[in-house]
């Protein structure tokens, strides 16, 4: 039995040397391990930045789009309501037109006019640029009659028998003219 443990020792020592050297290389694996991550967390961050940035870019555009879509909402609902309300502006626009005799009507009507008027401005609604002697722009005018008039050019508004309203750059209602030559 002796000599089985001097035996031991003398294997001890030759494992002892093959220990540290185990050791060394799990530290040398554990150092390129480290090192490695390192690399990797350069392109890690640059993916995850992309990520982000494209995120915020997604996010900002989304945010854009909910705005002009608030704002097309609120343009189509207040001409809805706008053209709702254009008969009435047709109707005081014909009394005021109107002979009378009655001087109060008359204002009370010219008042109601300006009343509406005013609201109108107050919702961006602009009147359409039609008198008789302007060009006849099909984007704004609506041609329900043609006339042979040597005394007005070509494509000129000869009379206008209806209003024409926009908010912005949208038309709500076409001016109705009477178009020359």
């Amino acid at each position: 039995m002796s000599k089985k443990k001097q035996s031991d020792p003398a294997e001890a020592e030759q494992k002892a040397p093959e220990t540290p050297s185990e050791d060394e290389t799990a530290k040398a694996a554990a150092q390129e391990e480290q090192a490695a991550p390192a690399e990797n967390w350069k392109a890690k961050y640059e993916e995850l930045n992309d990520r982000y940035l494209r995120m915020a870019a997604e996010y900002d555009n989304f945010r854009k789009r909910s705005q002009r879509e608030r704002e097309q909402a609120y343009t189509d609902a207040v001409s809805r309501a706008v053209t709702a309300l254009l008969p009435t502006y047709d109707n005081l626009e014909r009394a005021l037109k109107a002979e009378t005799a009655d001087a109060e009507y008359k204002k009370g009507v010219e008042l109601t006019m300006t009343q509406l008027t005013d609201s109108l401005k107050g919702l961006n609604v602009t009147v359409i640029e039609a008198s008789a002697g302007t060009t006849f722009d099909p984007n704004f005018h609506n041609a329900v009659m043609h006339v042979e008039d040597e005394a007005l050019g070509e494509s000129v508004i000869a009379e206008v028998f209806q209003q024409g309203f926009q908010i912005g750059d949208k038309v709500i209602r076409h001016a109705m003219v009477k178009v020359a030559n």
